[in-house]
């Protein structure tokens, strides 16, 4: 099986900057794509980032294009989410969240959908005070 962990949440106020990482554990893993998604009390999981492993090609939410950036670690198995200009609205429990390269490609487009990830992180808190 394989283990999403993530790390990095915290407090921080309107304009702020945080980092978090996500670290995929277990079996042996290659990763087609990992992505960001996020949840606010009330509301439904959305589509924060996404990047493909191999290349590096990454997407956004148009929310948070130009703030927020994702990157990778290939040889660590973790991804990463640098969020600058936090706004009082980004607050949410963040999620990563992996598809499997074994069950092959698929069109980019769907990255943004929770249903094409195979696995989950349990969530961090990310709280933007205004």
């Amino acid at each position: 099986q394989v283990q999403l962990v993530e790390s990095g949440g915290g407090l921080v106020q309107a304009g702020g900057s945080l980092s978090l990482s996500c670290a995929a554990s277990g079996r042996t893993f290659s990763p087609f794509a990992m992505g960001w998604f996020r949840q606010a009390p009330g509301k439904e999981r959305e589509f924060v980032a996404a990047i493909r492993w191999s290349g590096g090609s990454t997407y956004y939410a148009d929310s948070v294009r130009g703030r927020f950036t994702i990157s990778r670690d290939n040889a660590k198995n973790t991804v990463y989410l640098r969020m600058n200009s936090l706004k009082p609205e980004d607050t949410a429990v963040y999620y990563c969240a992996a598809r499997d390269s074994l069950r092959g490609s698929l069109w980019v487009g769907v990255l943004s959908s929770p249903s094409t990830y195979d696995y989950w992180g349990q969530g961090t808190q990310v709280t933007v005070s205004s």
